[in-house]
């Protein structure tokens, strides 16, 4: 070792026992070291000469900007990359589809909801000239004119040839669209799967079923019980706008997920959440309100209430037997065969049952001017939301799937605002408000108290900070201790 050089200490090896700055005379000669050694150590201090002191002590007061600025820049930068982490993340993604989804259902709900509307309001050209009649007909307004001594006979030929009355047919033209459930299924999983033929797809599809112990008749009954349940919904739905609004049916039919509730529980024994009775009990009320809109005796919507809400109890009930046949976890190819063999098998068995209603004239149909206009874009706008209903969930949440109904409701009120005068007040709107109010406390999560508790005691913990100007909990990190009033901030019992 040479002479001059330092030795490292115990506490601090890698640091020179030489001081870092170099005295020297006005010679230029370097100054000579004291004799006395200096301690270096964790709990001594380093004696300085008195001009290394003065330019230490003289050094804070000209900072020095530019090593900051960078520290600026990058935690600016941080921050920016965050916040476009957290809007391009999945989770975002999803929000952003489920907006999109729930502005593609709310249409779709109106645009069938009012094409079926029109088919009431239908009339062919050769009583063209024939004066308006009123907007709505139901079976007994119908009877009464055609019996009445001061209407003609020809008027009532021409009320009963020209208007469009046919529920049944309607629905079960409407149904059998669901037969190409599985065709735009195969069309999207062909391209992006390793099994190119259709049959393999299909097969896997099937697979679960027989791995359930299913065989054909027992899978035949079921579905038959759930085409049943299908067509029965939209046949109410369709029978209630004879005398109903659209947005009153749409309203009404939006009850379904209050219903679907109570089956999930009593059947699929589903957690209890007591908020989402109370959200039964507001969509109750709600109808009630609705039932009794125009008074208590000789009301002409009490009908169509009804029917529109055995639509909604048919369809939760559908819901239900639907996920018993296909199962809690079921995959995209199982609920597409299952709405394609549904279709199918409205379409090969109940047709006679629509034949034999137009034969003996419970069910009128213009053929020669039958609107099929409006009838396929209803056809068509009702298989979009059910395709979304069922395949939308992998590229969103439920709920903004579900979401769709209710927002349905103030755009088609808007819609019978425009083209037919109607007014929405009273014991209307109200049930319509109950209704709403409900659907939404039918999608409060299971641990909602949770997070009302953790909105109170923030609130009140922003609160008593902002009053105090500090907040509570300030951990100091020296000693562990939350502002101790028996040990000091250096951790010195006080």
């Amino acid at each position: 070792m040479r002479e001059g050089d330092s030795i490292p200490s115990i506490f601090n090896p890698r640091r020179p026992r030489t001081p870092s700055v170099v005295v020297t005379t006005e010679d230029g000669e370097a100054a000579p070291v004291p004799s006395t050694p200096v301690t270096n150590g964790p709990f001594t201090s380093i004696q300085k000469h008195p001009r290394q002191q003065d330019s230490t002590e003289q050094a804070p007061s000209e900072p020095d900007t530019s090593a900051l600025q960078p520290v600026k820049h990058s935690s600016i930068w941080s921050k920016c990359k965050k916040l476009s982490d957290s809007c391009i993340s999945l989770a975002a993604r999803k929000v952003y589809c489920g907006i999109f989804i729930t502005v593609v259902v709310t249409c779709c709900w109106v645009g069938t909801t009012h094409s079926l509307k029109l088919l009431y309001r239908h009339r062919s050209a050769a009583n063209s000239s024939s004066p308006p009649q009123p907007l709505f007909y139901n079976l007994t307004t119908l009877s009464s004119i055609q019996n009445s001594t001061s209407l003609k006979s020809e008027e009532a030929v021409s009320l009963r040839t020209m208007h469009y009355d046919a529920p049944f047919c309607t629905a079960w033209f409407l149904t059998n669209w669901n037969i190409l459930f599985l065709p735009f299924y195969l069309i999207f999983r062909m391209p992006g799967s390793r099994c190119s033929n259709p049959s393999k797809i299909i097969a896997e599809a099937i697979r679960p079923f027989r791995e359930k112990g299913f065989t054909f008749a027992r899978f035949f009954v079921r579905l038959m019980f759930v085409t049943g349940l299908w067509l029965s919904t939209f046949y109410c739905l369709v029978l209630s706008m004879r005398t109903l609004y659209a947005t009153d049916s749409i309203a009404l039919f939006a009850t379904t997920v209050s219903f679907a509730y109570l089956l999930y529980w009593v059947i699929l024994h589903e957690q209890f959440v007591g908020i989402r009775i109370v959200a039964v009990i507001l969509c109750d009320t709600g109808i009630a309100l609705l039932a009794y809109m125009d008074g208590i005796t000789d009301s002409p919507t009490l009908g169509g209430v009804v029917l529109a809400v055995t639509a909604a109890t048919s369809f939760a009930v559908f819901k239900v037997m639907f996920r018993k046949l296909v199962g809690p976890n079921a995959s995209k190819g199982q609920i597409a065969l299952c709405h394609s063999a549904l279709g199918l098998m409205n379409a090969m068995l109940l047709w006679p049952v629509a034949l034999g209603l137009f034969l003996s004239g419970s069910e009128s149909v213009p053929w020669p001017d039958l609107p099929w206009i409006t009838l396929l874009a209803a056809s068509v706008l009702l298989l979009a939301t059910n395709l979304i209903n069922n395949f939308g969930i992998a590229y969103t949440y439920e709920i903004f799937i579900t979401m769709g109904l209710i927002t349905a409701v103030p755009l088609s009120g808007a819609v019978d605002i425009l083209l037919y005068h109607a007014t929405f007040a009273g014991m209307k709107l109200s049930g319509m408000i109950l209704i709403a109010i409900g659907f939404f406390l039918v999608f409060f999560p299971d641990n909602w108290p949770d997070y009302i508790t953790r909105l109170l005691r923030w609130s009140r913990r922003h609160r008593n900070g902002a009053l105090t100007g500090q907040r509570r909990d300030i951990v100091d990190y020296r000693t562990g201790y939350i502002r101790s009033h028996l040990r000091s901030p250096s951790g010195r019992v006080r």
